[in-house]
């Protein structure tokens, strides 16, 4: 069975605390890994969630700002001593060319990695065997990009449909590949025996202040995974250090029609309990969640339309 979920590698922003590991986000999608921003200590908090470097396919980097990237020398290394065998695209800023060259040879190692560096200037598409990955710039001061993965649309079959159009072995396969096939009874159309069904959406916006490709990223997004740096009472600082608060990541759940919110990349300034959930309610009456490091968030089931 195809497994999809969040794993939350790390939860806090500048620094990392006692209880908190810096910044780091993995999402399982079936047999592939994507990492997001491994911060500082990632290779050892995979460890800790019993994840593999041989399983990453993807690794994207929103910023060049060291909770969001210095991780990625060690990641790069364990890729290599691993003897990982297949391509692994980075996606970056290209502005920050140089601080991914400096982070891939931060050191002396037998490099076997096969990292393939993927710039982004103004927005980029990556389309995979199951899913398109899409970034979008975001607002923080230095160039920064929020990532989103979409699986297409596509047809769940109804055997009950099939039997009675008689439409049966190889013919399926064709069905969903050309839309519609003729069998006993003449054209078959896939509405016909099959339901719609909507495609996953998993989206990243760590750090950046209210902007509207914050709202793109989350658009319908089964899964919106938000920075949440302050409570609402920072709200000023949050603004003039390129941030968002939880009562902001609400909003943004809530007008761009998300189905589910994980909080996360929290200032060092707030204790464990401190209310991200709570504020984050007040906007989105969806369910919220202020993650904790190595907590696991499945992506919400497919909806029909």
């Amino acid at each position: 069975m195809s497994i999809r979920e969040l794993v939350v590698l790390g939860t806090s922003s500048q620094v990392p605390t006692r209880y908190r590991a810096h910044n780091g986000l993995w999402l399982t999608w079936d047999g592939d890994g994507l990492l997001v921003d491994p911060g500082e200590g990632t290779q050892r908090q995979m460890l800790l969630a019993g994840l593999r470097a041989s399983s990453i396919r993807h690794i994207c980097v929103t910023h060049f700002h060291g909770d969001h990237c210095l991780g990625l020398a060690g990641v790069t290394q364990r890729i290599s001593l691993d003897r990982v065998p297949h391509e692994v695209p980075v996606h970056f800023p290209a502005s920050g060319q140089v601080y991914f060259e400096r982070l891939r040879h931060a050191s002396i190692f037998d490099d076997h990695a096969r990292l393939s560096p993927r710039p982004i200037r103004e927005s980029g598409t990556f389309v995979g065997p199951s899913y398109t990955l899409e970034a979008r710039r975001l607002d923080h001061g230095v160039d920064a990009f929020g990532y989103r993965v979409v699986e297409p649309d596509g047809w769940t079959m109804v055997p009950e449909r099939l039997a009675a159009r008689g439409v049966r072995g190889p013919a399926v396969g064709r069905l969903l590949r050309e839309g519609a096939v003729v069998a006993d009874g003449g054209e078959v159309r896939i509405e016909e025996v099959a339901i719609h069904r909507k495609g996953q959406v998993v989206a990243f916006v760590m750090d950046t202040r209210l902007c509207d490709a914050a709202f793109e990223l989350a658009a319908g997004a089964d899964l919106l995974v938000c920075e949440s740096t302050y409570l609402a009472t920072e709200a000023v600082e949050a603004r003039d250090h390129g941030h968002l608060t939880a009562d902001q990541a609400g909003r943004i759940a809530s007008e761009a029609g998300a189905r589910s919110l994980v909080l996360t990349h929290f200032s060092q300034r707030y204790p464990l309990d401190a209310p991200f959930e709570h504020e984050a309610r007040r906007r989105f009456d969806g369910p919220v969640v202020a993650a904790r490091d190595l907590m696991r968030v499945p992506v919400p089931p497919r909806r029909t339309a």
